[in-house]
């Protein structure tokens, strides 16, 4: 299921919606890191072209760290 949700990126209030599965795997990459979600959310919308939506980035991001985790 498609939720929507919100974060505080610098200083600014933004939604984006996610399906569970992705809201998961965000989840556990900032408890694995030991950062908070915001602060991943924030990095990952940093690092996205200007062309791409937030929700786009944060699943491409989450499928970029399963595919390098399970590569080998």
């Amino acid at each position: 299921m498609i939720r929507k949700h919100s974060a505080t990126l610098h200083g600014h209030r933004t939604s984006f919606s996610l399906e569970d599965e992705f809201w998961s795997e965000l989840n556990a990459m900032s408890k694995g890191r030991g950062i908070p979600l915001a602060a991943l959310i924030s990095e990952i919308d940093d690092q996205r072209s200007p062309e791409s939506n937030l929700s786009s980035a944060l699943r491409l991001h989450v499928l970029a760290w399963l595919k390098s985790n399970t590569a080998g």
